[in-house]
């Protein structure tokens, strides 16, 4: 197990993207590519599979996660799904024809259900929902424009189809007519869903999948409501209910939904590099729920900061904000050496498609950050890159090893995080110290990479700093574009001690689910879901000591 998670009032912390144990692959390292994601809850233990993962992991808590690799599970097929029923754990994939079910997954013990499944001959990217009343339904075959197809299984007999398929009315009115995206003309703007899954809340069923912007070139997912597993189903009215169009990572789409030990909601989601030369995905875990009307919503503001994981059933999801800021983002900093093409301040410009790089891999190249004054640092994130990547043949240790020193005058140095024998793969490690310390200076030292040089994406440091919070923003515009009611023009004033904005927005004044995290900009054009009804928004200012609320505005 890893982690060390520091204990608030309320529970421990993590922070997205998740820091997640895998097995390290020389051709395609795991942990890049994550996607898909299903979290199952068994036995007390929490399982979340993935496409690209080469196994699956477990967990008793969601903080700290243990990875497992079956050798007869078809890890190399893409969008596994999982589901419990009675006794059992049930795992399928894309492109096999086999299912598989286990009493004991915590051992990696699995045996075959059946070898030559009759629904999986003839579907791919589905998901499988046995109902509170005992009978079974798989969806499949996504499309923006004609529905989902709906079938039920025979829970006695393999799952086999019965009947014949339904094509459950999924109308989405606010897609547009697909459009060549910008970045590439062989890319349209809606190429189809994907990732179907389905809830069951108070008596409603909420069927799920991701769907394209039609102006940003990521995913988000969905949500359509019915009274019957069959359909029809209606498009909700705070859709996409899991968007997460800028920050650190984005996306939050194409995943599932899942309750905890506690009744507490969380949506899983896969996220995306923005902006670097291959495509690279993570996992992030965003606290969801129901509102009193049953709205599905996702909470992805300040989504990759940390977020607390309860211990107890909560009534507020806003209570899972550590109230930590980030404080690593307006820093100096200096390395034991530089690639000219990767320059120091890559590790710190909340972009994970820049990195530094020291000109090397050796044991001994460091990176020093200097936060300007002493600060209460509570937690940080290392995001570890892939420069150069040739393996040595002799290198059998697939792990990163490194040392993490604090300091308040850069000549006296106390140990904050050592990691010099670890052997576990992982990109992301998450560290939430049991006891703040005050320091002014912090630097990683390195031991051994297990590919290429010494490089950073992104050293996130999570604290408070020891100035105010910045002063709260009422005033800003907010147009609609004539030729396009759809899209909202924003701009506000630049306001000093302020690091960046978070725009919150939805069509109720007390349900500002969707939100935009900004730096340093003072102007911003959103393209709001639907271009009938009113939003409300209100814009947050933040900076290295925490979050100062607006005041909520309506826009018509």
């Amino acid at each position: 197990m890893l982690g060390i998670q520091s204990k608030t009032a309320e529970g421990q912390t993590y922070c997205n993207p998740l820091s997640l144990p895998s097995e390290f692959n020389p051709d395609s390292p795991a942990g890049l590519d994550l996607a898909a994601p299903t979290v199952v809850l068994y036995k007390e233990n929490y399982f979340l599979f993935a496409s690209n993962a080469g196994g699956y992991w477990f967990s008793g808590d969601l903080l700290s996660w243990k990875f497992i690799s079956p050798i007869n599970l078809p890890f190399e097929n893409d969008s596994p799904t999982a589901f419990v029923m009675g006794d059992w754990i049930y795992f399928c994939t894309s492109h096999s024809n086999t299912i598989f079910r286990s009493s004991d997954p915590v051992n990696g013990i699995w045996e075959v259900y059946c070898s030559n499944s009759v629904l999986l001959s003839m579907i791919n990217d589905f998901t499988i929902f046995p109902d509170t009343d005992g009978r079974v339904y798989c969806y499949y075959g996504c499309s923006n424009n004609d529905g989902v197809m709906a079938r039920e299984l025979d829970a006695k007999n393999q799952f086999n189809p019965i009947g014949v398929p339904v094509v459950c009315s999924k109308v989405n009115p606010l897609k547009k007519a697909s459009k060549t995206l910008k970045e590439s003309s062989s890319k349209a703007t809606n190429p189809g869903a994907m990732g179907s899954w389905m809830n069951k809340y108070n008596g409603k069923y909420y069927y799920q999948c991701a769907e394209q912007g039609s102006e940003q070139n990521i995913y988000g997912d969905m949500v359509y409501v019915s009274d019957n597993p069959m359909g029809p189903f209606t498009f909700a009215a705070n859709n996409p209910f899991s968007y997460r169009p800028e920050g650190f990572v984005t996306g939050a789409g194409n995943g599932s939904t899942f309750a905890d030990k506690f009744g507490n909601w969380w949506h899983i989601a896969t996220m995306t590099v923005a902006g670097s030369n291959r495509t690279q995905t993570r996992l992030g875990l965003f606290p969801a729920g129901f509102d009193n009307e049953g709205n599905l919503f996702a909470k992805t503001d300040f989504s990759d900061y940390p977020i607390i994981v309860p211990n107890q059933k909560l009534s507020e999801i806003d209570a899972l904000d550590s109230k930590w800021a980030l404080i690593s983002d307006n820093i100096t900093a200096q390395a034991s050496s530089i690639l000219s093409s990767c320059p120091i301040s890559s590790a710190f410009d909340e972009d994970m498609s820049t990195y530094w790089s020291a000109q090397s891999g050796k044991k001994g190249e460091w990176l020093l950050v200097d936060l300007g004054s002493v600060c209460t640092i509570n937690a940080f994130q290392l995001n570890f890159a892939e420069n150069k990547t040739q393996i040595k043949s002799s290198d059998s240790l697939y792990a990163y090893q490194y040392l993490v020193e604090y300091s308040n005058d850069i000549q006296n140095w106390k140990k904050l995080s050592d990691k010099t024998a670890n052997t576990v793969y992982e990109t992301s490690p998450y560290e939430a110290l049991r006891t703040p310390v005050q320091a002014q200076y912090l630097k990683i030292i390195n031991y051994h990479v297990p590919v290429g040089t010494f490089a950073i994406s992104g050293f996130r440091i999570f604290g408070l700093g020891t100035d105010r919070k910045p002063k709260k923003l009422n005033e800003f515009r907010a147009v609609r574009d004539y030729r396009d009611p759809q899209i909202i023009k924003m701009s506000w004033k630049k306001q000093e001690n302020t690091t960046g904005y978070n725009i919150r927005y939805g069509t109720d004044k007390d349900k500002l689910y969707h939100s935009y995290q900004v730096y340093k900009k003072t102007r911003l054009t959103i393209h709001c879901p639907d271009k009938n009804k009113t939003y409300w928004f209100q814009m947050d200012a933040f900076n290295d000591n925490g979050v100062t609320p607006g005041k909520p505005i309506l826009l018509k």
